[in-house]
């Protein structure tokens, strides 16, 4: 599994599915996408402008269905969720609204939704102090990166017991989201253009590739420790992605520090933001991408919930220099 993320947004495409391969055919009257950066730093694979391209399915982690022409085959849904792989359909906005995930993709999976739906509350709870504790860290350490002080993070993260029943994490947002931006009066909206777009689109692709983790260890994106909005069918995935999202803000803090200091949900702020989410990351002195630690993440949870293990790990993980494989097209 090479763990690609392939992004359909820039132009028309048909897809299908051959030999274990997803077929990509663009219109021979489509222009072509915009041309990247003319530094290859975020070493992202353009498509190119050819009549047809191929992908092992083997190869694909998401693939995201982003432009209004696209066409497709029960055979690309099906091969690709077959092959362990997350399709994200997007609203006009370019957001991610849907994902198809696997249904069968760990061997006991009957037995461990079982277990997941009659977890008792108290585990729930102290599995929810585990990630806001290290949602807070995380948020600390990037404010050290980038502007010199955590704020007083670290103390908050102390602070968070069983439950969070202070609400320990919005003390921490507050502080965080004014330091991170500024005093340019930066509020987080979800519905709003420029960086909130930016940030929503890194969660959209992080969420769905903890919804995948989640899948392979065998529990179910649904049921969630802390979330559980009844119109949210990834309140588990909503969880377990709260301590990766500093990934996804560290690319896009960068981003607003250039020049314009806001900028469009366009090709090039997409690269970048993939970026934070295909590199290797590094924890207790090991090398793995994000794919790898959240797995490793919900298979903690999972150890937790049948009993086998005492508490949820989720390591402080960082960027290391290593590359990664991006498709934007």
């Amino acid at each position: 599994m090479t763990n690609r993320i392939i992004d359909l947004s820039e132009r028309p495409v048909r897809l299908s599915a051959r030999n274990s391969l997803l077929v990509i055919r663009f219109p021979r009257d489509a222009d072509p996408a915009p041309a990247g950066s003319s530094g290859s730093s975020y070493r992202c694979e353009q498509l190119g402008n050819l009549d047809e391209t191929t992908i092992p399915l083997s190869d694909i982690a998401v693939l995201i269905a982003s432009h209004p022409q696209i066409s497709l085959s029960h055979a690309v849904l099906s091969g690709l969720a077959s092959a362990g792989g997350i399709f994200v359909a997007c609203n006009p906005k370019h957001m991610p609204i849907a994902m198809l995930l696997p249904l069968a993709a760990h061997s006991l999976q009957t037995e461990r939704l079982a277990k997941q739906a009659s977890v008792a509350l108290p585990v729930k709870k102290r599995a929810w102090q585990a990630i806001v504790r290290a949602k807070i860290r995380a948020q600390s350490r990037l404010l050290l990166e980038n502007r010199g002080n955590d704020y007083g993070l670290v103390d908050l993260a102390v602070r968070v017991r069983s439950g969070d029943p202070e609400n320990v994490e919005a003390q921490a947002a507050r502080i965080y989201w004014r330091e991170l931006f500024g005093a340019g009066g930066f509020r987080r909206d979800p519905d709003s253009d420029g960086v909130n777009a930016c940030l929503n689109y890194g969660y959209g692709i992080l969420r769905a590739a903890v919804a995948r983790a989640i899948c392979g260890a065998g529990l179910h994106p649904s049921l969630g420790v802390h979330h559980h909005n009844r119109y949210d069918a990834f309140c588990l995935a909503d969880d377990l992605m709260e301590p990766f999202r500093p990934l996804v803000d560290r690319e896009v803090a960068d981003l607003v520090t250039g020049p314009g200091k806001d900028f469009p949900l366009d090709l090039e702020s997409k690269r970048v933001i993939l970026r934070a989410l295909l590199g290797r990351f590094t924890a207790d002195g090991e090398s793995r991408t994000l794919f790898d630690w959240t797995a490793r993440v919900a298979s903690s949870l999972m150890a937790v919930i049948d009993g086998s293990g005492e508490a949820l790990e989720i390591p402080a993980i960082r960027p290391s220099d290593a590359g990664f494989s991006a498709k934007v097209s």
